[in-house]
């Protein structure tokens, strides 16, 4: 499997308006990248940095983030006194040449993509000179502590309670889906704090994983894999100087996560995948040159052909809508291009891999392991994992309602 480096049209009109000290650090990233992109590891590294659970892996990847932020490709754009690089604008470039390097992802994506935005725009001085560089290092893994059993698209149900206890807070209850929660060091928790106040009885804090009474219990997913955790909180103390924001103001600190999540982030270089869209849709046009059906490839056939291109252009619209998240006049108070783009993005991942399996044929039951799957069984794998961005961060359903009616003012479903 071979990925063309080839700028797609986005790269081509960023670099056309770019200024000649942008021009100049692209260029050094992309020599960079050449230079120091790693070695693939022995054995495959999973699809995503949520998926990691190998120690072998997570020192690899740590290692590899380290270097990164080192190299200023990482808080690019942060200032200089939270350990950022102190430079404006210049973070997507770095994350372009990142993804178009076909470079390794970056494991502590919920801390650079969630807590660190998140620390930028609502955490104290001291919250983010502490907890910021060791983010941007990967030192510190991140979790997010928000979903439970019973609240999961309907986060604000949360039933996880923290009480006051003189400087600290006793925080009692269970979370869910808890990515890399078996390496974190923190997460990212919200507790309610007063349970008669549906949207302002909730609070924001920075838990502890090391803490006394808390316990990490992996869900094994039907990919086989276990990045995903539940995450049980007995009688945890959580000081009171990690809270984030006051005291009730957690429901409106967590919708400033979720933006981030759903890739309005501040831009300090979270990269959880290995792929994008364009490099998948180009792996699915060489799949089409080499599968056959009666005599001739599936790229020789008009029908698939016509399919592919209407995919292409669809992940190029794609493509450039992320672009427009950097304007933010665009995105208005309800943020309409991230949720778009997170709507539009995770279902159009899983149109591409379910199109692969449909190439395959009878071959897409063959899975990892099997000397006779395809690229080793990574589309079927694929399209198990794309359910993963239809649901997390708000699903389909949610994405649709808020659009419906924060977007367009349509009236609440019933």
């Amino acid at each position: 499997m071979v990925y063309s480096p080839r700028r797609n049209l986005m790269e081509i009109n960023m670099v056309a308006t770019e200024t000649k000290e942008q021009q100049e650090f692209r260029e050094y990233c992309s020599a960079w990248l050449k230079e120091h992109k790693p070695p693939a590891t022995k054995i495959p590294l999973p699809q995503a940095a949520y998926e990691v659970t190998s120690e072998d892996h997570r020192t690899y990847l740590v290692d590899w983030q380290a270097k990164c932020y080192e190299a200023g490709l990482i808080a690019t754009d942060v200032a200089k006194e939270y350990g950022g690089h102190g430079h404006d604008k210049f973070q997507q470039i770095a994350s372009t040449e990142v993804r178009r390097a076909n470079a390794p992802y970056f494991i502590n994506w919920i801390g650079l993509g969630m807590a660190a935005p998140t620390l930028l725009a609502h955490g104290t001085e001291e919250q983010r000179k502490s907890f910021l560089p060791p983010i941007f290092s990967g030192e510190d893994i991140w979790c997010q502590g928000f979903s439970e059993p019973g609240a999961g698209s309907d986060l604000v149900s949360l039933q996880t309670s923290a009480v006051k206890d003189g400087d600290n807070w006793v925080v009692n209850g269970s979370k869910v889906w808890t990515s890399l929660g078996h390496f974190a060091k923190w997460m990212l928790l919200l507790a309610r704090t007063d349970k008669n106040d549906k949207y302002n009885g909730i609070t924001y804090f920075i838990s502890p994983m090391e803490a006394q009474g808390v316990t990490v219990r992996p869900i094994h997913k039907m990919t086989g894999e276990s990045g995903f955790n539940e995450v049980f909180l007995e009688e945890v103390v959580v000081p009171d100087h990690y809270r984030i924001d006051e005291v009730g103001k957690g429901w409106q600190v967590a919708m400033s996560t979720l933006t981030n999540e759903r890739g309005a982030g501040t831009g300090v270089g979270a990269i959880a995948s290995s792929e994008s869209p364009f490099a998948a849709i180009e792996q699915l046009i060489a799949l089409a040159k080499r599968e056959k059906r009666n005599g001739r490839t599936l790229w020789e056939d008009p029908v698939w052909r016509d399919k592919l291109m209407k995919l292409y252009e669809r992940t190029e619209a794609a493509t450039q809508n992320f672009r427009r998240l950097g304007v933010k006049e665009l995105n208005g108070g309800a943020m309409r291009i991230p949720l778009q783009s997170k709507l539009t993005g995770s279902e159009l991942g899983q149109e591409l891999h379910q199109t692969a399996l449909s190439m395959l044929g009878m071959k897409s039951s063959l899975y990892i392991g099997d000397p006779n799957a395809e690229e080793d069984g990574r589309w079927a794998l694929g399209y198990m994992n794309t359910y993963t961005g239809t649901i997390s961060g708000g699903s389909s359903e949610i994405q649709r309602n808020i659009l419906g009616e924060r977007v367009l003012g349509l009236p609440k479903t019933k």
